[in-house]
């Protein structure tokens, strides 16, 4: 039982769901959510994370068998494919539930960024849009916790924006892994299209953006914090390329996942100024 039950944790792809919830609750405090409002943003971004995580397995179980991912658990046999449908059945209407707790505005735009994301494993992702959902989901979290904060004021254009960019960043960094294994299962996003060096290049493109939007969209002068963001950015960037040259490294890589800690970072710190 705690060897399946682990499984399904696994399944959840818990790495992602915790690092965006923690995330999305480092916003909540600094946009000036009491207690509650913090734990009503916690549950309604991890259990609509995990309705995602359990949904693209249950629907990849095939493609990820064929590939042989030792990192996928029903792929593994550590625990059945329709056990993990079940897990993102019951997700599902309680993610949409939690959101509501925010507030009726904020919990449909987290609602609409959940349908964003459950389209991406419903067959977006091999499509030529498969950055659309990205941009979509991780612009409207940082809408939604701001949304159901005390007065509900509007997000801003900016912060959206930033969760905009910072996503579409993610989705090829997070493909460029996995690149070949899912040309050889037919997935052919836009990544997929446009091949791994180029993505790799689009991704230090786009999270270089996020730096810049984080930095001077909000009001007043450039902050100390954007001030050292962004030729830190730029320079982690530069030595991440420059070291990628030798075979088998993986610099450039690493240097994406560096910059966009930075842009993490940045992004909750700039939380203050929004209200």
């Amino acid at each position: 039982m705690l060897l399946r039950l682990w499984a399904l944790v696994r399944a959840c792809h818990p790495l992602p769901s915790l690092a965006v919830t923690a995330v999305a609750a480092a916003l909540a405090v600094t946009t000036g959510r009491d207690g509650r409002g913090v734990v009503a943003v916690v549950a309604a971004v991890l259990v609509g994370q995990l309705s995602v995580g359990w949904l693209n397995d249950a629907l990849d179980a095939r493609r990820d068998t064929a590939s042989n991912r030792s990192d996928k658990p029903v792929a593994t046999g550590a625990i059945s494919r329709s056990s993990v449908a079940v897990a993102a059945g019951v997700a599902v209407p309680a993610a949409v539930g939690l959101s509501m707790v925010s507030g009726v505005v904020a919990g449909v735009v987290h609602v609409v960024a959940l349908c964003s994301a459950w389209a991406y494993d419903l067959g977006v992702k091999g499509t030529v849009f498969s950055m659309v959902p990205y941009a979509v989901s991780f612009g409207l979290l940082p809408a939604f916790v701001v949304l159901g904060a005390p007065g509900h004021p509007w997000p801003p254009a900016w912060l959206v924006a930033a969760g905009a960019v910072l996503g579409s960043a993610a989705h090829f960094a997070n493909v460029i892994p996995d690149i070949d294994d899912d040309l050889a299962t037919g997935v052919r996003g836009l990544p997929h299209r446009l091949g791994a060096p180029a993505s790799a290049a689009v991704a230090s493109a786009l999270v270089l953006l996020t730096s810049v939007i984080l930095a001077f969209g909000p009001p007043g002068p450039v902050s100390l914090a954007g001030l050292v963001a962004l030729p830190l950015s730029a320079a982690v960037l530069v030595v991440g390329r420059l070291r990628a040259r030798r075979p088998g490294s993986r610099a450039a890589f690493n240097a994406l996942l560096v910059v966009a800690v930075i842009d993490v970072v940045l992004l909750i710190t700039t939380g203050a100024v929004v209200l």
